[in-house]
């Protein structure tokens, strides 16, 4: 059953900057290739950190110099605030990055999965594990915290599932109903596309079915000629608060998807048959 069309494609060559539009691309086991293919590791917090806690990386923009295959990671071009640039293999390239966030980093690419050390969580910076989970993903005291038992279980020991830098799985889906319902509830925000970082926004053939894509969980959709494994709904988190671009830091949109939306917009999912995704492709529930 056709349930809508790819509207936009996007990958994101560094974790937690600014990624690229595509018309197309390969959906691999790993989701869309070269998604995530670089991250910063904190040096002082020894582990491999994003936006959350480094916030001023959704500042910067990243797009890769050649286009990656599931065997090769190749360069990506960080554009800084400002409109400098560097390439992810200068050698330069991490102590620019340090200077930018206060902090010394390192921007590594993928590692392999057996590489536990890489990916394994430090300690958390608070000592109060709620606190923590309060700054992690933006909560008032008076919001609830997000039930964390759902996601993979490896999470809880290392930042992201081995051999990857994302946060949870490897493919991200939203809806441009979700998105226009959660803007009418709170019209003074923006609920620009880029704010939630999905690599698939998805025309709803259903203008109405707001929050729809929730009701895809445990099924098998066909994306193009790839088919997918829907996993989740997407928690938010102080990211889609975060100024990136031409967007001004707004928690207001934050707070409009805990109240509006049960916290979650979006949702995950794991592919199931890779193959190739091109805008426009139908978007199909089997």
């Amino acid at each position: 059953m056709k349930i809508g069309t790819v509207r936009e494609i996007w990958r994101y060559p560094v974790k937690s900057m600014a990624g690229e539009r595509l018309d197309g691309c390969s959906v691999g086991p790993l989701g869309v290739v070269g998604d995530r293919g670089w991250a910063l590791r904190d040096e002082k917090a020894g582990e491999i950190r994003g936006a959350k806690k480094l916030p001023a990386l959704m500042r910067c923009a990243a797009r890769y110099v050649e286009e990656p295959s599931p065997a090769r990671v190749p360069a990506a071009e960080i554009a800084f605030p400002g409109g400098d640039h560097v390439r992810s293999d200068d050698p330069a390239a991490s102590a620019r990055l340090s200077r930018l966030l206060g902090r010394e980093v390192t921007l590594c690419p993928l590692e392999p999965p057996e590489n536990l050390a890489h990916y394994r969580r430090a300690l958390p910076d608070n000592p109060d594990m709620l606190a923590e989970l309060r700054e992690i993903f933006g909560r008032l005291e008076d919001e609830p915290l997000p039930d964390l038992s759902v996601l993979p279980p490896e999470i809880m020991e290392f930042t992201s599932p081995l051999g990857t830098y994302f946060d949870a799985f490897p493919l991200h889906l939203l809806t441009t109903a979700s998105l226009a319902r959660l803007a009418s509830r709170n019209p003074g925000a923006r609920f620009d596309v880029r704010r939630f970082r999905p690599n698939f926004l998805v025309e709803s053939d259903d203008r109405r079915a707001a929050l729809a894509e929730l009701d895809w969980c445990g099924k098998v959709l066909r994306v193009g000629e790839a088919r997918i494994e829907v996993k989740m709904p997407t928690v938010r988190c102080v990211m889609t608060t975060l100024e990136q671009g031409d967007l001004a830091k707004d928690p207001s949109v934050l707070r409009t998807i805990v109240r509006e939306a049960d916290q979650n917009l979006g949702v995950y999912a794991s592919v199931v048959t890779p193959g190739r995704v091109v805008a426009g492709d139908a978007v199909e529930l089997e």
